[in-house]
Parts: C-alpha cells; structure tokens; sequence
C-alpha cells in the first residue's frame, strides 16, 4: 500500500478566481484587545448605559435652552406693557413734547436689587426728553408706529433686553419710547428652572444605573443556573444538556452544544469500537506469529527452519495490511476531524493509474486485469489520494475472490449527470441476502477459503460516503459459469459543475 499521510497542497481550479483569506472581523468594544476575554453582563450594561451617560449632556443643554424659553416671555410682556404705558402719556404742549405721568416713573418701572431698568423718550427733533440717553436707538428702518417690538441690546457694556415704541401725537409725528432692561433676572429665573430639572435627575440616573444592574443580574440568572449545572456534570456525561429554564434567546446554544456532545460522543463510540475490532483482529496474528516463532526455534533442520520463516513472513505481511486497512479505515471514519482537501480529479485517469499499479499482482494469481474508461476526463470533486485508496479496495477485492483464469475489469462511464466507477469480476459473486452486510467491517462472507481482513468493502463505503457517493452491489448481466456468476461493485459520483457536459 503507499503511504498515504502525507498531506498535499490544494490546487487551484484553472480560471478559478484567487481566494483571499480575510481575518474575521470582530465587533466590540474597541478598547479591549481582541484576544480579551469579554462579560455578557459587562457589554450589556456598558450599551445601555452608555447611551444613558450621553444623552444626559444632552438634556442639560436642551433642558437650559427650554429655560430660557420660559423665562423669557413673562418679562417681555412686561417691558411691551411699561412702553405701552409711558407711550400713552406721552403728550404735545405749545410745541413740545412732554411726559405726563402723574406718578413718579420709578414706580412704573418697580426696579430690583437684581434688575437695572431704564427708559427713553424722544423729541420731535430727536431730542431727549426724559430718561436716559445711553439705551442705544432702534435700526433707522424701523420708524413705524404699531405695537411695542423687543430686540436685544448692549448699553454700557451690558447685555439688555429693550422694548420700545413709537407714541402717537396730535397732528405731529410719532416719537420713540424705549424701556431697557438687564438679563440677570432672566437669567436667575433660568438657572432657578434649570435646577429644579436637573438636581432630580442626579438622583434619578443613579436610581437608574441600580435598577439596570438589577434587571441585568436577574435576567442572567438563568444563564448562571445552566453554567451551574454544567460544571456540576460528571466528565463522562454526555447526556443532552436540559434547556428548561434557559432564555428562549440560549436556546439555539444550549441546542447546538447539545448536537456536539452526540457528536462527541458518536467520535468516542468509534475510537471505542475501532480499539476493541482492533485488539481483537490483532489477537489471531500475533497469535500465530508467536506459534511459528516458538515452532522455529525447536528446528534443528535447515529446511524446516526456512518453511518456519517463511510461514513467519506470510503472517507479517497479513498483519501489516491488517494494520494498514485498521490506519485507512481510522482515517476514513474521522473525515470530520480531519477532512482532506478536494480538489477536481479525473476518474478515468485516477482508473488507469491504479489498475496498473495491481497488474503485477493479477498476473501472479492468472487473472485478467483489464480497463475500460471514457475517453475524455471524468472530472468529480474528491481527494485523490482517498479516492486512490477506495479504488485499490475495490480491484483488491475482486482480485481476492475471482478464480484463476477468470477476468476482473474496472470501467469508468457516465450515467446522465453521474460518474459511475465499476469494477466487475467473475467470482464467485454475493448472495442477496449479505450485500447489506459485506460492507461492515471486519465481515467476511461465510464458506470462502479467501484471506482478508474484512474491511476493504468497509473501507470503500467511507470513503464514498465523504464524496457523497452511492455504494451498490449487482450481478454482472453475462453468461457463464452458474456457480461464479461474478459480482459488480458501483460507486456512483455526482458530477462537479466545472466538468464538461454529458454527451448528448
């Protein structure tokens, strides 16, 4: 047999595009290092907190802006008020303009230890006539009479909020009155609403943060339940892992652990068994080996002693096979662990090639070896070396059970889009009743004198079982010989996409 561990590069289809090997991308927090290892409960708690911890600048500045908004209008309407009301006394005497209030205008006014108000009244010449004369005037554009406007303002270097108007006179033009006033009342009143906003939110997102940690610590509760249930497991235990009590959103988990521990254990089974059929084949030629040696080394007779040897090698060579076919079959079951790289590989001449590797064995035991392949390539999706190894069974079998003087052929053909590999001999054949069985390892059908170690036909199911290939056993369509009606093993292949259509 060649040895067959050696692991060979995988080729690239021709006109096939390159592949790029991309490393995964990882989405997380960006301040931890990628091999860090990560809290569910810390990630959770750090997205919703987070947002939390940024929206709330946000409701300061927003919730300041609202202040203002509030505070303003109450002021404004009174300053559009002390206009309106020294706009209406404003009057026209024997030529000039007067105020004539009655009261002192101080009480009109009401100012406080936190606001400084002032007022304006002017001319017809743009005189003042009473007032100060530092409010700064109104744009030139705006000179029509009306309701008291506001705009804001700096007189002597403060901040002012000023409303004014334009008083009506008898038979004369209008003329302006302002009432200015600073912004720190507003402001006092902003920052008082500001406060009253704020200082329950400071108790509030601590409140929060608590329930959050809260609500995270028992919604994981469950999950901690299932850690602890898993760790209070017996190494041995492979049972499926109970999902009753799990968050809908581990059920997918908990399912999928589940799946490996069957297929854990499954692997197990098979190393078991694979140990146990191979302590127990082992047993019979180590047996006999230890027979003819202990035999040899009683001889005293030269001719006796080579006979001793000689039947010594013969059962080496059973055992190495026996080893060899336990190593192949090992490699076959563990295809999962250990998958080989597929590649497009011609059948046809995959065929030739090992047909001509078994010719010197069927000459040795008189028998026809022959092949009959398609002329074009017959191109399936597999490992060649596997594949090499199933076809090697496959001739190796027929080869065990075919007579001398009787013929064995391999073919490859096509059967609509299938590849189909036959190896046809004129033995002794396989009853109905054992083709379901041929295939387990280790059986060996019942009244053959023919050695072998029982697992070439299981072999051969591996490995078409890894190229999703179909095993079958059936009679050669031919006359004969009724007591060899020969058998026909075919494996059937489903054709790569990349191979050339089927003649039509």
């Amino acid at each position: 047999m060649p040895d067959q561990t050696s692991q060979q590069p995988r080729p690239v289809r021709p006109g096939a595009p390159p592949t790029v090997q991309r490393p995964a991308r990882r989405v997380g927090n960006p301040l931890r290092r990628p091999d860090e290892q990560r809290s569910l409960f810390g990630e959770i708690l750090d997205w919703m907190l987070a947002p939390l911890l940024v929206l709330w600048p946000m409701s300061v500045t927003l919730t300041f802006v609202v202040a203002q908004e509030i505070a303003n209008p109450p002021y404004d309407r009174k300053l559009a008020e002390t206009v309106s009301l020294l706009a209406d006394h404003v009057d026209y005497v024997q030529g000039k303009v007067l105020l004539r209030l009655g009261i002192d205008v101080s009480e009109v006014l009401r100012p406080d230890s936190t606001v400084t108000t002032a007022f304006m009244v002017l001319g017809l010449r743009g005189e003042l006539v009473a007032g100060d004369a530092e409010i700064p005037l109104p744009p030139e554009d705006d000179t029509s009479a009306g309701p008291p406007r506001l705009r804001f303002d700096k007189m002597n270097g403060a901040e002012v909020r000023v409303a004014y108007t334009w008083a009506r006179l008898p038979e004369q033009p209008p003329v302006l009155v302002q009432v200015a006033e600073t912004l720190e009342a507003r402001t006092q009143l902003a920052n008082e609403i500001i406060k009253g906003v704020i200082v329950p939110q400071f108790i509030v997102l601590p409140l929060a943060v608590l329930l959050v940690w809260l609500a995270l610590t028992r919604g994981l509760a469950p999950l901690t339940s299932l850690q602890a249930r898993i760790r209070r497991r017996r190494p041995e235990d492979r049972s499926p892992i109970d999902a009753r009590g799990a968050p809908e959103e581990i059920a997918p988990l908990v399912e999928s652990f589940n799946d490996l521990l069957a297929r854990l254990s499954a692997s197990i089974q098979v190393q078991k068994r694979f140990i146990a059929d191979a302590a127990h084949q082992m047993k019979t030629p180590l047996a006999g080996l230890r027979t003819q040696s202990e035999l040899a080394l009683r001889q005293t007779d030269p001719a006796e002693l080579r006979r001793s040897l000689r039947q010594i090698a013969a059962a080496t060579e059973r055992a190495t096979r026996l080893i060899n076919q336990l190593l192949v079959l090992a490699r076959a079951e563990h295809r999962d662990a250990e998958a080989p790289s597929h590649e497009l590989v011609d059948l046809a001449q995959l065929t030739r090639d090992v047909v001509r590797e078994w010719v010197p064995q069927a000459i040795e035991r008189q028998i026809d070896l022959g092949v009959e392949v398609l002329d074009e390539a017959a191109e399936v999706l597999g490992a060649p070396l596997t594949l090499r190894e199933m076809l090697g069974n496959l001739i190796d079998n027929a080869l065990r059970y075919t007579p001398p003087g009787g013929t064995v052929t391999a073919r490859v053909l096509r059967d609509g889009n299938e590849v189909v590999v036959e190896v046809e001999d004129t033995g002794r054949g396989i009853a109905e009743a054992e083709r379901s069985r041929v295939f387990d390892r280790f059986y060996r059908v019942l009244g053959t004198e023919v050695e072998g170690s029982g697992l070439g036909l299981a072999i051969v199911r591996e490995i078409a079982e890894q190229h999703e290939a179909k095993v079958g056993i059936d009679t050669p369509a031919r006359t004969g010989d009724p007591a060899l009606p020969g058998a026909l093993l075919r494996v059937r292949f489903n054709r790569t996409p990349y191979g050339p259509p089927p003649p039509l």
